[in-house]
C-alpha cells in the first residue's frame, strides 16, 4: 500500500482505487493493513482544539483598560484605608474599594462564564457521525465502531444508514441508491450516484462520492473510506468553523464602547493628575498634619475623580437592555444565543441567505399539474400549497371520477412511489425521497370517489390515521407485484401491479426519456395515438415548466402488460418492460418559496438592506426563486447579480470586491445571487462583505452553513429546520423557520440602539457632573463634598434604574424607513458632546454651590450650624491658625478641634450635595427621553418605566438617608422640609437649561434637513 493520500478519487476509475488501496471486494484490508494506515492516518474522528486554561481566562477579563484604572483605584483606596487606619472615616473607608472589587469580581466570573462554555457547533458536528459501520476486513463483514475506520476498508451502505466516512463507490448492490446530502451542500433534492469517474471539482458534482454525515435515502453500495476525521467534507467544515470563530471580531457597539473607554481613561489621567498639581500648595496646610499626609488626601480626591468619571454601572445596564431585547425577540421567534447579536442587528446592511430551508420551505410541491384534452392540447392547472400539508386546490381542475385518465393519474401517484407521510407535533412530515412526497400530496389534494372518505379528509385539517387516507384508498385497489428500480441509464422507475385482474405498470420519470417511450396519450375520452402535434405540445409544457424552474415529472401507463418473470428481476431489461407506453401526465415540482418572505425582502430594501442568496442548488433554480422573490428584479442584469460559487472563486480578489461592492451599491434595487456553492465559497464572500465596510447577517440551516454563520458578524440559524451544528454556530435562532422574522428582529436591533444611545448619553453626562463637581472642589480648595463611596453608589444603583428603563423608550415610527447606521457612526455628536458638556458643568456647579451655600450664606436653616465666609472656606486647611473661630455644636456634634467642622462637621453639607447630584440625574433621565423633543412634546410618562424608576431612584436614595446604619456607612444625614425646597431650587433649572439647549438643536437639525433638501 502506498504511503500516501489519495488525492482524487472521483476522478479515478473504481478498479484504479481499489488498486491504490491494495485492497479486494472479496477480502478487504488485512490487519497489518488496518494497523499501517492507522498509524498513517489516526482515528475517524473529529478533532478537539485545546482548551484555554482557566487563568488565561480570569487574566482577560482585566484587559479592559477601564477596568485595570477600577482595579488600580480599588488596591490604591485599600492601601490609603490602612495607612490612615486610625483616621475619621475608620471602616467605612473600607467600604469604596471594597465595593469596586466586588463589582470587578462579577464581571469576571460572568466573562469567564461566557468564554467556558464551548462551541457546541463542533460538538454538534462530532454528533453527526454514525457511531457503527458494517467493514469488510480478512474477508469477514463485521460491524465496528466507526472511529475505527481507515482508508482502504470497504465498506457497506445501505438505506437509512448515514455514511461514516468520505468513500468512493465501487459497486451498486441495488439498481440505484440515492444520497440526501442537503445538510452538507444546500442541495434541495436527494442526489443520485454512480460508480463512473467524473472530473468535477465540486461538491455537488462528485456524483460517485459518498460523504460523512450524509443519509442513504434509497438503495444500497460498496464503497472504499477514502477520507477519515479531519480529511472529510465535514472535517473541512469544522476547520472553517475554528478558523472563522478565531477571527470573530467585536460588535459595533462594543467596538465604540472601546474606542470610548481608552479616550476616558486618558481623559481621567489627565484630569486626576491636573488635579493633584493644582492643588500642591495644600499639602502644607497644617489640618493633614504633614506634607505625606496632604499629598495622601489629594491623592485620594484624585482617585475619587477616578471613580467618578468611570461609569461602573453601564456594562450591566447595556447588559440588561440587551437582555430585555432578547425577551422582545423572543416573543416575535427570534431567539438571541449572544446577546450583543441584538444591537448589531440594528446596523445590518446585508443578509446573506440560505435557499433551502430559509427562503424555501425545504418541502418539495408539486405546483403544476398538466394533463391532456385533447390530442394535440394540454392544459396547465396551478396547485396551491407550499407544504407537505395535504390542502390546497387544483385550480381550474373539475375533478370527474368517472373518467379513466383521472383514476389512474391517482394510481400513478399513489402507487409508483416509495415515500410515506407522518403528522409530527401538529406538522406533516416526510419519509423517503421529497419528490415522492410531493406526489403523494398530490394524491391527498385530488381526493377519491368514495364519498364518505372523501367528505371527512378532502382540503380539511386530519388526524394521524388519515394522513395518507386517499394515497392508501387508492393502493388498496391494486395489488403490487414488482418494482422496477430507477437507473440513471433509462431514468425512470416503474410499479408493476394487477388492476382488476389485469397487469398494469404504472412508471414515472424524466419526460424526456418517458416520452420517446410512449405511443398513446390518454384522455378523458379515452385512450388515442401519440401523434407529432401532441408530442410537439408536451414538448411546450416541458419548456414552460422550465421557465419556471420546475422539476418536470413525467406520467405513464402500459396496460395489459403480458411478460416474462424473468426480466423484472434483471436491470438490464428494465428498459424493455417500459416501452409502448400511454403518456397520462406531466408535473411540475419545486421547493417553493415562503409566501411571506416577499415582503420581508421589499422592506429590507427599503430599510437599505441588500438581500444575497447564496446557495448550494443549481444556477436556473436559485435565480428563478430569486426573481420571484424579488431579490432579483430583471433578468438583463444577470451576468452582473449572478454568480456560481466557481466563478467567483476564479475570479482574481480586486475583481471580487468590485462585484460585491456594485452589489450593495445597487441595494435599493436588487440583490444578487450566488449558486453551486460549497462553504468555502459562502465564507469567503462574507470575509469580503465585512472587508468592504458591510455589516453581514448570514441565515443557513444545513451543516454546509455553520462556517459563514461563525465568519459573519451575525448568523441566523433556522430552529424548526435547521441542524444542531447551524444552531450552535449562530448567534440567533429563528423558531419558526421565517426569513419574515428578520425584518422584525432588525427593527428590535434599531430602537434598541436608539434607547441604548439615550442611556449611554445619560450616564456620561452624569458622570461629567461628578468629575465637574470634584474638579470644581479640588480647583476651589474647600472640603470634599462627595465621598468616593457616594459617588460609587449614585453611578451603580441611583443612576442604574433610570439608565435601565430608558432602554423602554418606544422606538421611533419611521425606524425601518431609514438607511442602516454605519458601523462607525458616533455614540455622541459633536453637538450632543457640548450639550452634555453644559449640564455637566451645571451639575458641577449645582452640586458645589449647595456645599458652599450651606457653609456660607443658609440663614434659614434650622440646624443652627455656623457660617464662614466663602475665603475661610476656600482656606480651610489653614484653620489652626484662625483667631477666636469657634464653630456651634448641631447635630449631636461638638467641634472640640474647630477644623473637624470642615472634615467630620460636613455631613450636612455633603448630604445636600448628594442629594442635588441624585435629583439633577433624574431630572436629567427625563431629558434623555427624547434626544432634541421638548419634554412639553414628548412627556416623561410616555415611557411609565422610566418614571417607575425614577422614584424608585429617589426611593433608595431615601432609605440611605434616613436608615441610621446605612446613613452611617455613606456619610449622609436626615433632611428637614427647609433643605429638599433647597435641594429643589438647586436642581430644576437643568430642566430649563436643557430645553434651550434642545430648542437650538431643533433649529440646527431642521437648518440642516433645508440644506439636504435644496442640494
Amino acid at each position: 500500500m502506498q504511503d500516501m493520500e489519495l488525492k482524487a478519487p472521483h476522478a479515478l476509475p473504481a478498479e484504479e482505487v481499489l488498486s491504490f488501496y491494495q485492497v479486494t471486494l472479496a477480502e478487504g484490508l488485512s490487519s497489518g493493513q488496518v494497523l499501517q494506515q492507522r498509524l498513517r492516518f489516526g482515528l475517524n474522528k473529529l478533532a478537539e482544539e485545546e482548551k484555554k486554561p482557566l487563568w488565561k481566562l480570569i487574566v482577560a477579563q482585566f484587559e479592559d483598560l477601564l477596568v485595570r484604572i477600577l482595579l488600580l483605584s480599588a488596591v490604591v483606596s485599600f492601601f490609603l484605608a490602612y495607612l490612615d487606619g486610625t483616621g475619621e472615616e475608620g471602616i467605612t473607608a473600607y467600604v469604596e474599594p471594597l465595593v469596586i472589587l466586588l463589582i470587578l469580581v462579577a464581571n469576571a466570573v460572568v466573562g469567564v462564564w461566557q468564554e467556558t462554555n464551548a462551541e457546541e457547533a463542533l460538538v454538534a458536528l462530532k454528533r453527526l457521525q454514525p457511531d457503527s459501520a458494517l467493514v469488510l476486513r480478512d474477508g469477514k463483514w463485521q460491524v465496528l465502531d466507526a472511529m475505527e475506520l481507515v482508508p482502504g476498508d470497504v465498506v457497506q451502505v445501505k438505506v437509512g444508514d448515514k455514511v461514516p466516512a468520505d468513500m468512493r463507490i465501487v459497486q451498486l448492490s441495488s439498481s440505484s441508491i440515492r444520497v440526501e446530502q442537503s445538510q452538507l451542500t444546500g442541495e434541495s433534492q436527494s442526489v443520485s450516484k454512480e460508480i463512473a469517474p467524473v472530473q468535477e471539482s465540486v461538491i455537488q458534482g462528485k456524483v460517485n462520492m459518498l460523504f460523512a454525515s450524509t443519509t442513504i435515502s434509497n438503495g444500497s453500495c460498496l464503497s472504499v473510506v477514502t477520507s477519515i476525521g479531519m480529511g472529510t467534507e465535514i472535517g473541512k467544515i469544522q476547520d472553517a468553523v475554528q478558523s472563522a470563530a478565531g477571527e470573530e471580531e467585536q460588535t459595533p457597539l462594543q467596538q465604540k464602547l472601546d474606542d470610548f473607554g481608552n479616550l476616558l481613561a486618558k481623559v481621567i489621567f489627565a484630569v486626576c493628575a491636573l488635579v493633584w498639581a493644582i492643588n500642591y500648595k495644600h499639602f502644607f496646610d497644617p489640618v493633614h498634619g504633614s506634607v505625606l499626609r496632604g499629598c495622601i488626601y489629594y491623592f485620594k480626591i484624585a482617585v475619587a475623580l477616578a471613580v467618578a468619571a468611570i461609569p461602573e454601572g453601564l456594562p450591566a445596564v447595556i447588559t440588561t437592555c440587551l437582555a430585555l431585547g432578547t425577551c422582545e425577540m423572543a416573543k416575535k421567534n427570534a431567539i438571541v444565543r449572544k446577546l450583543p447579536s441584538v444591537e448589531t442587528l440594528g446596523c445590518t446592511t446585508v443578509i446573506c441567505s440560505d435557499k433551502t430551508g430559509t427562503l424555501t420551505t425545504n418541502e418539495m410541491c408539486c405546483t403544476k399539474l398538466v394533463l391532456p384534452v385533447a390530442g394535440s392540447k394540454l392544459v396547465c392547472h396551478a396547485v396551491e400549497g407550499h407544504t407537505f400539508a395535504p390542502v390546497g386546490q387544483v385550480s381550474g381542475l373539475t375533478v370527474d371520477w368517472q373518467q379513466r385518465s383521472l383514476q389512474t393519474l391517482a394510481k400513478i401517484l399513489a402507487v409508483c412511489n416509495g415515500a410515506r407521510l407522518e403528522l409530527n407535533c401538529g406538522a406533516y412530515r416526510r419519509i423517503g425521497e421529497p419528490t415522492e412526497a410531493a406526489l403523494l400530496v398530490l394524491v391527498e389534494k385530488l381526493g377519491c370517489p368514495d364519498a364518505a372518505l372523501h367528505g371527512r379528509c378532502w382540503q380539511s385539517q386530519r388526524g394521524h390515521e388519515d394522513v395518507m387516507a386517499f394515497t392508501q384508498y387508492w393502493s388498496s385497489r391494486v395489488q403490487r407485484r414488482a418494482t422496477l428500480e430507477f437507473t440513471r441509464e433509462r431514468k425512470s422507475m416503474s410499479v408493476l401491479v394487477t388492476d382488476e385482474e389485469v397487469p398494469v405498470l404504472y412508471v414515472k420519470g424524466a419526460p424526456e426519456s418517458i416520452l420517446e417511450r410512449c405511443t398513446r396519450i390518454m384522455l378523458p375520452s379515452g385512450v388515442e395515438a401519440l401523434t407529432e402535434s401532441g408530442r410537439k405540445a408536451i414538448q411546450e409544457q416541458l419548456q414552460d415548466l422550465g421557465a419556471e424552474a420546475l422539476r418536470p415529472l413525467a406520467l405513464a401507463v402500459r396496460e395489459r402488460i403480458q411478460l416474462d418473470e424473468g426480466k423484472l428481476q434483471d436491470p438490464s431489461h428494465f428498459a424493455q418492460v417500459e416501452t409502448d407506453l400511454t403518456f397520462v401526465a406531466l408535473v411540475g415540482i419545486i421547493d417553493p418559496p415562503r409566501p411571506e418572505c416577499l415582503r420581508a425582502i421589499q422592506e429590507c430594501r427599503v430599510a437599505g438592506i441588500s438581500v444575497v442568496m447564496i446557495t448550494g442548488d443549481n444556477k436556473v433554480t436559485a435565480e428563478a426563486i430569486a426573481r420571484k422573490l424579488g431579490i432579483l428584479t430583471s433578468t438583463g442584469n444577470l451576468a452582473q447579480k449572478s454568480f456560481t460559487g466557481k466563478d467567483f472563486e476564479s475570479l482574481s480578489d480586486p475583481e471580487k470586491v468590485k462585484v460585491l461592492q456594485r452589489i450593495t451599491a445597487e441595494r435599493d434595487i436588487e440583490g444578487a445571487v450566488f449558486s453551486r456553492t460549497e462553504p468555502k465559497h459562502k465564507q469567503l464572500i462574507v470575509k469580503i462583505l465585512k472587508q468592504i465596510g458591510e455589516i453581514t447577517a448570514m441565515t443557513g440551516d444545513g451543516v454546509n452553513d455553520a462556517p459563514a454563520l461563525k465568519q459573519a458578524d451575525i448568523g441566523i440559524a433556522m430552529g424548526l429546520s435547521g441542524t444542531e451544528v447551524a444552531k450552535e454556530a449562530s448567534d440567533m435562532v429563528l423558531a419558526d423557520d421565517n426569513f419574515a422574522t428578520i425584518v422584525s428582529a432588525v427593527e428590535e436591533g434599531r430602537s434598541i440602539y436608539n434607547n441604548m444611545k439615550a442611556f449611554i448619553r445619560y450616564l456620561i453626562s452624569s458622570n461629567i457632573g461628578e468629575v465637574a463637581s470634584i474638579f470644581f472642589t479640588a480647583a476651589l480648595g474647600i472640603p470634599e463634598g462627595l465621598a468616593p463611596v457616594q459617588l460609587l453608589w449614585v453611578n451603580l444603583v441611583t443612576d442604574g434604574l433610570p439608565a435601565t428603563a430608558l432602554g423602554f423608550n418606544p422606538p421611533d415610527l419611521d425606524v425601518m424607513c431609514k438607511s442602516p447606521r454605519r458601523a462607525d457612526d458616533n455614540l455622541i455628536s459633536g453637538w450632543v458632546f457640548f450639550r452634555y458638556m453644559v449640564i455637566g458643568l451645571y451639575v458641577g456647579l449645582a452640586t458645589v454651590g449647595i456645599f458652599i451655600y450651606w457653609y456660607c450664606y443658609d440663614e434659614g436653616s434650622s440646624d443652627g450650624h455656623s457660617l464662614v465666609s466663602p475665603l475661610q472656606l476656600m482656606s480651610w486647611g489653614s484653620c489652626k491658625k484662625w483667631h477666636d473661630f469657634a464653630p456651634g455644636p448641631f447635630l449631636d456634634m461638638r467641634f472640640n478641634d474647630p477644623c473637624t467642622y470642615f472634615t467630620v462637621g460636613k455631613v450636612k453639607a455633603s448630604t445636600l450635595s448628594l442629594t442635588v447630584l441624585v435629583v439633577i440625574e433624574m431630572l436629567n433621565a427625563f431629558n434623555a427621553v427624547s434626544e432634541d423633543g421638548s419634554l412639553l412634546q414628548m412627556a416623561p410618562w410616555v415611557n411609565p418605566w422610566l418614571v417607575a424608576a425614577c422614584m424608585g431612584s429617589v426611593a433608595v436614595h431615601f432609605v440611605i438617608l434616613y436608615t441610621p446604619f446605612l446613613a452611617k456607612i455613606f456619610a449622609v444625614c436626615p433632611l428637614d422640609w427647609h433643605d429638599w425646597v433647597l435641594v429643589m431650587a438647586f436642581s430644576f433649572p437643568v430642566i430649563i437649561l436643557d430645553e434651550v439647549l434642545k430648542f437650538f438643536g431643533r433649529q440646527y437639525q431642521n437648518h440642516k434637513d433645508v440644506i439636504v433638501k435644496s442640494d
